[in-house]
């Protein structure tokens, strides 16, 4: 039975709001753990910014230069979220479309991962189910390029720590309180820039592989209107 997530510590950097909203989930089918205060990074936390930009609201913007994945809000607003993105020559950058989206996804190694690191990944050449170990974490949205998915994911995170680093295979991960929040605002359908170096967009789609992969915000995050109907 779901309830409101309790706030299992006391911070001594972080306000209530903040620990509440990276709280442990009791409503998931699979347990979703509260963010460690060690691993909650005060310039990555989920907050409404002034984002003046040219894209539409409800257009999806991820920064990997500064590690941030920006939501277009009206008024020239964004929700802010931090990210974790990919290692250098594995990220992609250009424009994409969500495709599809899915509640605690199933995760397939590619087969350059599987010949890169057969031990770790050989036994799950035919799939990891969704779940609390699954390195897609909790939610993920899968980019489309041309009606072609591009094998590039936004997703959770076993590995909370990793925001605001560039360590995963070239997708972009978030914490699972994150992702969570995310996917219930953006539908299929979503435009997604990846700007480039420079803040520039840069059509550059590489073979990509799924990842194993402070602020009080000026409203309730929680209750933050969707820029896009539907």
């Amino acid at each position: 039975m779901g309830g409101q997530p309790e706030v299992a510590a006391v911070s001594h950097r972080f306000g209530p709001d903040v620990l509440r909203r990276y709280a442990a989930l009791t409503d998931e089918p699979f347990p979703v753990a509260a963010i460690e205060d060690r691993d909650l990074k005060p310039d990555y936390v989920r907050r409404v910014v002034d984002y003046p930009t040219r894209e539409q609201p409800g257009t999806l913007v991820v920064d990997p230069n500064n590690r941030y994945l920006y939501l277009v809000m009206e008024g020239g607003q964004a929700m802010r979220y931090g990210v974790g993105v990919g290692k250098a020559g594995l990220e992609f950058t250009g424009t994409a479309t969500v495709g599809r989206k899915a509640n605690w996804p199933r995760w397939t190694p590619t087969p350059d991962m599987l010949r890169r690191e057969p031990e770790r990944n050989g036994k799950w050449a035919g799939g990891m189910p969704g779940g609390a170990g699954n390195p897609l974490g909790a939610r993920a949205l899968y980019l489309f390029k041309d009606g072609n998915d591009t094998l590039y994911r936004i997703h959770g995170t076993t590995e909370p720590w990793s925001i605001g680093e560039a360590v995963s295979s070239g997708c972009i991960r978030m914490l699972n309180q994150d992702v969570i929040d995310l996917h219930r605002r953006v539908p299929v359908g979503t435009r997604v820039v990846v700007l480039g170096g420079q803040g520039a967009v840069a059509a550059r789609p590489q073979a990509a592989e799924p990842s194993e992969a402070f602020g009080e915000a000026p409203v309730d995050l929680d209750d933050a209107p969707s820029p896009v109907r539907g």
